[in-house]
This record gives C-alpha cells, structure tokens and sequence, in this order.
C-alpha cells in the first residue's frame, strides 16, 4: 500500500535521524528507570519526634547532616529537646510512578516535538503536510495488512493525546481517590457530631418519604376499592332494573281464550 510505502521509504531515508531518536528514548527510558530503582529498597531513616511522640520531621538518611540540623534547630530549637531515632524501611518498587513517566514523558515529549514542527509548518510553509492517508488505495492483502491499514488512517495527534492523557489518570485518579478517601474519613471522624445528625435528618427525611408515599398508596387503593364497589352497585341496579322492565312487558301464557 502507498501509505505504508511512503512510512518505509520515509525511515529508509531519515535512518540515522530515527536511530538516534531510539537510542536517545532509549536512554531516557533507562535513566527512567534507575531514578524509580533508586527510590526502592531498604532505606535509612530518620526521624525526630517531640517528647508527647508527635513526629516532628522524618527524612532519608542515616544521619542528620549539619545543614538539616541548623535547619531544624532555627525552626523547632535545640535538637536536644526532641527524641532521634533511626530505623530502616523496605520500600516497594514504584510501578505506578514509573508506568507513567515511562509512557507519559516520551509520549509528551514527541507530541511537544510535533507540535512545533506543525506550528513551523503553518507558518514558514505554503504547502500544509498531509497526513491524510489517500482514499483510492487498492484492497488489504490480508487480515493483518487490512489492521494495519486501518490503524494508519488514524490520526497519530489523536492517538498520542489519548495514551498521554490514559498515563495522566492511571497516575491521577488512585492518588485522588486515596485523597479523597481520606480527607473523608477524617471530615466524618472530626465533626462526628455533625456527620451523625445529618444522617439521622437524612434517614428520617427517607423513612418519612417512604411513610407518605405508603398513605398515598393506601388512600389511592381505597379509593379505587370504593369506585369499583359503586361501579359494581350501580351495574347489579342496571341488571336488576332491566330483568324486570323485561317480565312486565313479556305476555301471560296462562290467559284465559275469550268465547266465540
């Protein structure tokens, strides 16, 4: 197919640019992540705490440098008044840190890239770049080059928008549902009083819906009851009414024959 010709020749004469692309998303790929195995494993910490056990500061580290010591001191005084205890922790391996800046900044970075050059090409350009794939293009071979084809008409803007923002809400939306779970939980815990009045008023706003639609239901059924009773009262004096209409005006069989 033309469209694909025109990627292959594309690269074919553009080679030593793309493979320095790739050795270059290589590279941020693998400084990605040492940064994110740097930050797992066990680590050293420290932390100081006030002598009711409220923790005043906690770092990195198995020692207090003398800068974060000066710090501490102009902030809390003198360091002798707090308790220091150093202690180790296991930290996990963070996946979900990694995952998106491995997919998001490569990603962010070739659509920045793009940008500019469609930008460049708007301006200084006359002839606009398509990226169109042509409509009179001769039927796929196979399944395979029939997907492929298919993938190739999209927009490749679209497509990179769409991973970018998927890497932005994998990264996003735990740590806000986390937050907000917590910010929650300690709303309800700290105006408990509150929280419980508004529930009871709410239960009871509910339980009192409920009641009023229960009479409702009740009155409309006795209504109906009383409806169908007339409604049946009135066709029993109907039928009555014309089974007698109907005897009086029905002639006596047993009369007497008038003489001749």
């Amino acid at each position: 197919m033309k469209y694909q010709n025109d990627i292959i020749s594309t690269v074919k004469e553009h080679k030593p640019l793309f493979i320095i692309i790739m050795v270059g998303l290589f590279l941020i790929e693998l400084e990605i992540f040492a940064v994110a195995a740097m930050k797992s494993g066990r680590k050293a910490m420290v932390q100081i705490s006030d002598p009711k056990g409220n923790v005043v500061l906690l770092t990195e580290g198995a020692t207090l440098s003398q800068i974060d010591k000066a710090a501490f001191e102009r902030t809390f005084g003198p360091l002798e008044q707090y308790r220091v205890h150093i202690f180790s922790e296991q930290k996990l391996f963070p996946f979900r840190a990694w995952f998106v800046a491995a997919v998001g900044i490569p990603v962010g970075m070739m659509l920045l890239f793009a940008f500019v050059v469609r930008v460049w090409a708007a301006l200084f350009t006359e002839k606009q770049p398509n990226f169109t794939a042509e409509k009179n293009e001769p039927a796929a071979a196979s399944r395979l080059e029939g997907l492929v084809d298919v993938v190739s008409r999209f927009n490749v803007f679209i497509i990179g928008l769409l991973v970018f923002t998927a890497a932005l809400a994998y990264w996003i939306l735990p740590n806000f549902i986390v937050y907000a779970g917590k910010v929650s939980i300690e709303t309800l815990v700290r105006y408990k009083w509150v929280t419980l009045i508004t529930a009871v008023i709410g239960v009871g706003s509910i339980l009192w819906v409920i009641y009023l639609r229960y009479l409702l239901a009740k009155k409309s059924i006795e209504s109906h009851k009383e409806v169908e009773k007339y409604r049946l009262q009135l066709e029993y004096n109907q039928n009555q009414t014309a089974q007698i209409t109907y005897t009086d005006n029905t002639p006596s069989h047993h009369s007497k024959r008038l003489p001749e």
